[in-house]
């Protein structure tokens, strides 16, 4: 949230979410799964205030760093430094895990198809290059030529009249 958004009063769900660029119903998701706590007004509709808008800014912020919903909620709600680190160990541990896991669910046999595909795509894009090149350059002659038969030629500037000079 930039500074120049600060706001006067809460914000309704679909204010505080096109706020961030969510949709309103991101924000009740991660209600109901224990993220956000907005107040209530007295019909019941949800109302954001400053503290609620930097929880939904961490919580992007955690997204993008890729940790799931359940170790967001973990991390801000524990003021443990120590349990802190420990979730983040952990959700690294997780990814290392599924980065070998995904390394190891391709044959040698698969893996080598796919490197032949992918250079054959290779190929097949260089090929394509090539053309263009040459309908580029046919095109950009074409464009010279029909230039230099719609450009009028430069018309000549009429020499300078001369006064005869008197020589006495």
């Amino acid at each position: 949230m930039k500074s120049s958004e600060r706001h006067q009063g809460p914000l309704s769900v679909g204010a505080a979410a096109a706020r961030f660029g969510l949709a309103p119903h991101v924000l009740r998701h991660w209600e109901a799964v224990g993220l956000l706590a907005p107040a209530r007004d007295p019909a019941g509709r949800r109302r954001y205030g400053a503290a609620d808008l930097v929880r939904i800014a961490v919580v992007l912020r955690a997204k993008e760093a890729g940790l799931p919903l359940d170790t967001i909620r973990l991390l801000t709600a524990t003021a443990d430094p120590a349990r802190r680190r420990e979730a983040i160990r952990d959700e690294a541990a997780a990814l290392r895990a599924r980065i070998v896991a995904a390394r190891g669910t391709l044959g040698a046999d698969e893996r080598e198809a796919l490197v032949e595909r992918i250079r054959a795509y290779q190929q097949s894009a260089a090929e394509q290059v090539g053309k263009l090149r040459v309908q580029l350059s046919r095109a950009e002659d074409f464009e010279a030529t029909l230039r230099a038969r719609v450009t009028p030629p430069p018309t000549p500037s009429p020499a300078p009249a001369t006064s005869p000079t008197r020589r006495d």
